[in-house]
């Protein structure tokens, strides 16, 4: 999961899709009717997964739009420039298994960046917009802030800004941070356990910008020594690299305490101390090649206000997170997992197949 294992050097031709064959169905014996909290990777794939399964489901999700922490800008570039979720962090074969479909003919282009891969003139968005979102559209309803979630009886209530819901099950795919927050009141509380993994657990601010020049003057990546190891992470990297593209447009991650320092800052200040840090870093060529820049503060979205969970949480406390409660109240997410992996896309769409399929069981 670390960002600096993420950006390779090699350049290689697109990878081709294996040929594999999942179920195309989870089973699904309940027959009741399903929340679901947050329209995010989670979300989304929860929905698309009951679906297939024939259950009946809605989608609640806070903001007007759909995607989460995959958000993307489609103008900046003639690619598509991830604000949020960038690199595919395992093997091409979780498309297959996302779809759940042996029949879904797949399309998707992607270049190792070893370890992992990025995808070519396309994003995680993207993938979920064609391949997901179909299935789920005309069932999610935006605007939905949600305040409370009542599973005392035998019916789940659950109560947004301005309506009230009714369910057998719920499904809560909402960024922790607005857990820990206490944007939603749970009925009965949340158990001790749960509220102190929730407690301990560490989760990073989250910060990226995009800076095109008029000539390629950096490396590939340039790798920040972030002190201590675990405060976060903070780099440089050549986001052009293995699109189909002549621009030359460089990225900036951070996460944790690096991106703190960003959170403040108004636009032309951050233009000021990026160009001051790329000047100091390749001999002032930062300032004379500068064209635009735009960026991404995930701390000021006001229905995600974080990035994600620190790679070194403690496993025991993620899969703490990841329980569900009596029977009724399911999470997904990338910070709802069984602790053997967190954060990454891939595993908040797998954590949704092991909800549905628990409150299938």
């Amino acid at each position: 999961m670390e960002i600096c294992g993420v950006l390779g050097l090699g350049l290689a031709a697109p990878l081709a899709l294996p040929a594999c064959r999942y179920n195309a169905k989870v089973n699904a014996p309940f027959k009741g009717r399903v929340l679901i909290v947050g329209a995010g990777a989670g979300g989304l794939s929860a929905g698309y997964l009951l679906a297939q399964a024939g259950v009946d489901f809605e989608i609640l999700e806070a903001s007007l739009a759909f995607g989460g922490r995959m958000k993307i800008n489609r103008d900046f570039a003639d690619f598509p420039i991830p604000l949020g979720a960038e690199w595919l962090e395992t093997g091409t074969d979780i498309f297959r298994k996302i779809v759940n479909d042996p029949d879904v003919p797949l399309n998707v282009a992607t270049v190792p960046d070893p370890p992992d891969c990025k995808f070519v003139n396309y994003s995680w968005y993207q993938f979920f917009e064609d391949y997901i979102l179909p299935s789920v559209a005309g069932r999610i309803s935006y605007g939905q802030i949600v305040e409370s979630i009542d599973y005392s009886g035998g019916e789940i209530r659950v109560s947004t800004q301005n309506a009230d819901y009714t369910a057998d099950k719920v499904i809560v795919s909402v960024p922790l941070q607005i857990l820990r927050d206490g944007d939603i009141q749970f009925i009965p509380s949340l158990p001790q356990s749960k509220q102190d993994a929730m407690r301990k657990t560490v989760i990073w601010d989250g910060f990226k910008a995009f800076v095109e020049f008029s000539a390629r003057f950096y490396d590939e990546e340039y790798v920040f020594d972030v002190q201590p190891p675990d405060a976060g992470q903070k780099i440089y990297y050549d986001a052009a690299y293995g699109q189909n593209s002549s621009m030359h447009i460089l990225g900036l991650f951070a996460v944790g305490k690096p991106a703190e320092i960003y959170a403040s800052l108004s636009d032309s200040e951050l233009k000021d101390i990026i160009l001051s840090e790329l000047d100091a870093l390749y001999s002032n060529q930062a300032g004379p090649n500068y064209i635009k820049h735009i960026s991404q503060n995930w701390k000021k979205e006001a229905f995600i206000r974080s990035g994600y969970i620190s790679e070194n949480a403690d496993w025991k406390d993620v899969r703490e997170l990841g329980k569900s409660l009596g029977g009724k109240v399911y999470f997904a997410g990338g910070a709802y997992t069984d602790g053997e992996d967190w954060v990454s896309v891939h595993v908040a769409a797998l954590s949704a197949k092991r909800a549905v399929e628990e409150l299938s069981a």
